[in-house]
């Protein structure tokens, strides 16, 4: 696996003329990483192909469904995990909770507002 020093160092060793064989060595890759390297001229990001399926996936509309339903509140996990357990989820709750914290909103932090009174000002009705 090739750092991001290793990637910006491909780059300055071809602009000093080296060959793709040497520059491969030197960083100790392939030549095909270097040459895809070389083309594309970005950081390689790392792209799932696939979503896996998961145990959980058949029951995510149901969830999602009965979160909304009870918005404001929020619906605990073990509550839910009961109830699709009986739909037949044999998953753990660990993704079921993982799963959830998904779908719940974040909200805005308020920021705290300092003001500053003389002493004793605010003994004074």
């Amino acid at each position: 696996m090739i750092t991001d020093e290793g990637y910006v160092e491909i780059g300055l060793l071809r602009k000093q003329g080296m060959s793709l064989r040497k520059i491969a060595k030197e960083v100790g890759c392939a030549v095909n990483t270097v040459r895809s390297h070389l083309e594309t001229d970005t950081w390689p990001r790392y792209r799932r192909n696939k979503l896996r399926v998961t145990k959980l996936s058949p029951f995510g509309d149901y969830l999602r469904e009965r979160q909304a339903a009870a918005h404001p509140a929020w619906i605990p996990a073990t509550v839910l995990q009961r109830e699709i357990a009986v739909q037949g989820y044999a998953g753990g709750l660990s993704q079921l909770r993982a799963f959830l914290r998904s779908l719940r909103p974040v909200l805005p932090i308020d920021p705290v507002v300092r003001f500053e009174t003389m002493p004793g000002e605010q003994m004074r009705g």
